[in-house]
């Protein structure tokens, strides 16, 4: 995994003023998150204008953050050797790629190559994570760390928000998000400078290829498990690929000197309670993302809702998260990271809760997706910052980088599972599990952050929110 260098010098860091360069990487963080929730108020359009399953357009989400997983440490770790600003210049460069080929697609095997390209570009985070950590003073990390975090809670709410301004017309949507990404792309060429990289070393391209095949038959068999059968021997079989695959993965991870993903990061005291809850939360926020935008646009037991009213109703998550990425350093100065993850993760489950129980009218979706709004906007947050605050110095990268793969893990077997729920209970019952879902998975969430953000300040004896 990715390593960083000692922090800059007190006089390293006031030579330039450095959150010119922050904001333009929480500009690009934030179309990372923008360009996978775009695609989800247009999964019903897919299916009507490439003629495909609800399991398959699906695809056209879990794709990208499948390779998302596999990217965000890979290119965390070609950042050490060859310089971060090239490694999120390249992976803009290939969302912009992407982009124009969504735009020219006309059939659902390209849209998918599309978003393979577009993945790449969720290691904007632990790499503009790295960045920050060296441009800042350690007094304003948090604050550096927390708007990142916050504005990619914006972008993923903003994606809603753009699907509906273009009125559910998937090339223009492509077009758009290229425009912004190339703007994104001058900012950083412009304003960000990075540190001269450590080299040596080599990527694991083992440890990536065998991450990237149990995850593709993990999630294909869920998916298409309702479709198949439970115990039909294609799905058993990728279910048994899976279960191979990623014990061997998780061998060669231990065994390799510079594994993709440091496995002590999954499992020390320091970082478990931020791995789990990292993990639930960007499944619950998928899910309770993907659930509402299908509930509302189904006919008969939804709203019948088109894409742009979609968009209206997810504006209160966007405005919500966006008004919070505002206060984020005042947030993370005056309270815990644990404890402002638990309470994000606890507004999430009411939200999903809220869905389940009571979705008859418009006033309970916006009811559901301003506490949604919350939820997030102070949950990712405060997420980067209890990933890497009691662990090593030096091992912040990793921290960061594992953190962030996990939420991507999470977010994407949310398609696979609302697949599989709506496959074995379509209509409303279905809609009503596939939130109960999300609020269970947000529970645990909320507990995981709580109770190891205790047991973490009783074991170095702080009592106070670091960087207070």
């Amino acid at each position: 995994m990715a390593t960083l260098a000692a922090p800059p010098s007190p006089g390293e860091t006031t030579a330039r003023n450095p959150w010119p360069a922050v904001v333009s990487l929480a500009f690009a963080a934030s179309i990372a998150a923008l360009q996978n929730t775009a695609v989800v108020p247009l999964l019903p359009v897919l299916q009507r204008e490439l003629h495909a399953s609800l399991a398959a357009v699906s695809w056209t989400l879990t794709i990208s953050l499948l390779v998302s997983a596999v990217a965000t440490p890979l290119l965390s770790r070609f950042g050490d050797m060859y310089g971060r600003r090239p490694m999120i210049l390249g992976a803009i460069g290939l969302l912009v790629a992407g982009s124009v080929l969504g735009a020219l697609a006309t059939s659902l095997t390209w849209l998918i190559v599309a978003r393979i390209l577009q993945g790449s570009v969720a290691a904007l985070v632990p790499l503009s994570i790295g960045v920050v950590r060296e441009s800042l003073p350690p007094r304003q990390l948090a604050t550096g760390i927390g708007v990142l975090s916050a504005t990619m809670g914006f972008g993923s709410g903003g994606g809603m928000i753009l699907a509906g301004l273009v009125a559910g017309d998937y090339h223009m949507l492509f077009w758009v998000t290229g425009a912004i990404a190339v703007l994104a792309g001058a900012l950083v060429a412009l304003l960000v400078r990075d540190r001269a990289p450590s080299g040596g070393g080599r990527p694991d391209l083992l440890g990536a290829t065998l991450l990237a095949v149990w995850l593709v038959a993990l999630l294909l068999g869920i998916s298409q498990g309702g479709t198949w059968g439970w115990t039909s021997p294609r799905v058993l079989g990728l279910f048994a690929v899976a279960l191979v695959t990623a014990l061997t993965w998780v061998v060669v991870e231990r065994r390799v000197r510079q594994p993709l993903v440091d496995m002590a990061m999954l499992t020390q005291r320091g970082t478990v309670g931020a791995t789990v809850a990292s993990t639930l939360l960007g499944f619950a926020f998928f899910t309770c993302m993907t659930g509402i935008s299908g509930f509302t646009q189904a006919p008969g037991f939804g709203f019948g809702a088109s894409t742009l009213q979609v968009g209206l109703y997810l504006l209160p998550s966007t405005l919500f998260m966006l008004v919070i990425s505002l206060f984020a350093g005042r947030f993370m100065r005056r309270f815990a990271a644990s404890s402002m993850v638990a309470a994000g993760s606890a507004a999430v489950a009411l939200a999903g809760l809220w869905m389940a129980v009571r979705h008859g009218a418009p006033a309970d979706v916006y009811v559901a997706t301003s506490l949604l709004g919350v939820g997030l906007g102070v949950g990712y947050a405060a997420l980067g910052t209890m990933a890497v605050e009691h662990v090593d110095p030096a091992k912040t990268a990793a921290a960061a980088g594992v953190n962030a793969l996990v939420r991507i893990v999470g977010g994407s077997t949310a398609g696979a599972v609302i697949a599989a729920i709506l496959g074995a209970l379509p209509g409303e019952h279905g809609y009503q599990w596939v939130f109960a879902t999300a609020a269970a998975g947000s529970l645990v969430a909320a507990v995981f952050a709580a109770v190891f953000g205790r047991l973490n300040r009783r074991a170095t004896g702080i009592t106070a929110p670091a960087g207070r």
